[in-house]
Formats: structure tokens, sequence, C-alpha cells
């Protein structure tokens, strides 16, 4: 069995993974294109080993943050998870806010071949760099190191295109939703944003800056880019707070448009007076669908 959990950001997708996981024998599979990388814990409120409370989670923290990792690379480490804990008749849970890292693993969604290695020998280091950012301005390596440049590129090309049947499944899933209303949402997101700064998501984020790391997912990633445009002077520490809440309430935005129009999901209002009573929902939501 393979259910994938979704949601906008903070609405309770991780503690649900966790909850229901120990009622059917699953192991979790990550389904955030932030998670997978070392180091982003607090920005991207990352599960911790006290919250898994013993359950088996893949795909965390298994990349270096001045690494690229793409949606191919996505599809095939969680297609070959999937696989490896289906020999060993485990369930699994994908839970995660990034949809289309999770339909890209579960529909049938077809990549350029990566295993094609491409030859750049005609081109100059400047003509590398050119195409690099006329496909993702955002990125920021060490232009100045060929062999980098020419990785990058090769995966840039090689991931910048797909096509998909939307509506074939590769493993069949039951896909839930956890949802709230907006003004509830929007306050729980909010509030996260403090408890993050709290827990000390400045200090996590000036390590990074210390480090001059400026990749892709520093420069994408809500929490980060919005800290190192105030560590670089461009606005203030307060405007920098409410700018990643503000974009974090455009993000859960973004996350319903993909979640309605590109998924199939079973929808569960969350009650957060009582979290027991929509993990029970679910779960006899998924045994009536066995």
């Amino acid at each position: 069995m393979i259910v994938a959990i979704v949601g906008p950001t903070g609405v309770g997708k991780t503690k649900l993974s966790v909850e229901l996981a120990k009622k059917i024998n699953a192991e979790i599979i990550n389904g955030d294109s932030m998670q997978v990388y070392k180091g982003l814990n607090i920005g991207t409120a990352k599960v911790t080993e006290e919250e898994k409370d013993g359950v088996p989670h893949h795909l965390f923290d298994i990349v270096d943050v001045n690494d690229i990792y793409t949606v191919y690379d996505y599809q095939r480490d969680c297609r070959k998870k999937i696989e490896e804990l289906q020999k060993l008749n485990k369930n699994i849970i994908i839970v995660g806010g990034t949809g289309l890292y999770i339909k890209a693993a579960l529909y049938d969604y077809k990549f350029d071949q990566e295993e094609n290695k491409k030859d750049f020998s005609n081109l100059s280091l400047e003509e590398l760099v050119n195409r690099i950012k006329n496909i993702d301005p955002s990125i920021n390596i060490d232009f100045s190191n060929r062999r980098r440049v020419e990785r990058t590129l090769e995966k840039l090309e090689n991931n910048s295109s797909f096509t998909n049947d939307e509506d074939k499944v590769v493993y069949p899933v039951t896909i839930i939703g956890l949802t709230t209303d907006r003004d509830n949402l929007y306050e729980i997101i909010n509030k996260r944003v403090d408890k993050m700064v709290n827990t000390g998501l400045i200090e996590e984020v000036k390590g990074l800056y210390d480090k001059k790391i400026r990749t892709k997912a520093i420069n994408t990633g809500i929490g980060y880019k919005e800290l190192y445009q105030y560590f670089d002077g461009e606005i203030t520490l307060d405007e920098a707070l409410e700018l990643i809440k503000k974009n974090s309430r455009k993000y859960a935005k973004r996350q319903y448009t993909f979640f309605n129009n590109k998924m199939s999901v079973k929808w569960f209002n969350t009650d957060y007076n009582n979290f027991t009573n929509t993990i029970d929902e679910v779960y006899n939501y998924i045994r009536d669908r066995k």
C-alpha cells in the first residue's frame, strides 16, 4: 500500500504521517524538495528525531547543499526506495508539500535520458556559463571550475523538460490531503515562522551565509533567501521575517492550486483541538479502501 499525504505548508502533514505509519506498519519517504538537503533543517521544518518516534524515514538529508537536485533525481531515488520497501512488504507513506516531486514519482512522467552524456568540448567556459544562466539565473556556483560548470549544465539541460501522462499511475496510491480554513492556515504559518526564529532559524541561515553558500536551494528556499537579503544589508530583520511569512502564505496558495488541479486528493479538515480525530478519520478511510 502506498499513501501520499499532501497539503499546504504547516498544516500538520508530518504529525499525521508518523501516527499513521505506526498504525499501518509503514515507512515514510520525504516528498519535499527542500528537505533532501543537508543542513537546511529549521527553515524547511524538517522532521526531528524526536518527531520520527522510531518510524524509519527516507530521502531526508541526502544531498549536499552545494549540489543541484532535480525532480528527475527525486523521481529516480523515490522509485528506487519504493521498490526496496515493497520487497520488504512494507507499507509506504510519502509525505510533503512539493506536488511536482510526488506526482513525478507516482505518475508516468518521462524525462530526457540522464545517462546520455553531453559533449561540451567545443564550447568556451563563458559560453557554458551563459547557457546555465539562461536556464536558471538564480544558480550561483564556482563558475571558474569547468568540470562543475559542465556537470551543472548537463543536469539542467537533461532535466529542463519532460513529458507525462498525468492520469497514468506507475504505483496505485491513495492521496490524502490535510486542510484548514484560510485564516487559520495563515495564523499557523505566521506562528510557525516565529517558532522557527525562536529555535534558531537566524543562526542556521547565518552559518550558511558565512560559508558563502549561494546555491539554487538557498536562492529559492523560503526562509533562506529572505534572510540572505537581510545579511546582505538590503532589508531589515523585521522586513525579512515579514517577507518569510508573506512568501509562505503565497506558497500555500500555489500548493493548493497544484494539488487541486493536478492530483486526485481526498481532503480532510484538520482537527487541531483533537488531532486524534483526524488520525482516526484518515486511518478509517484508508482501511475501508483496502
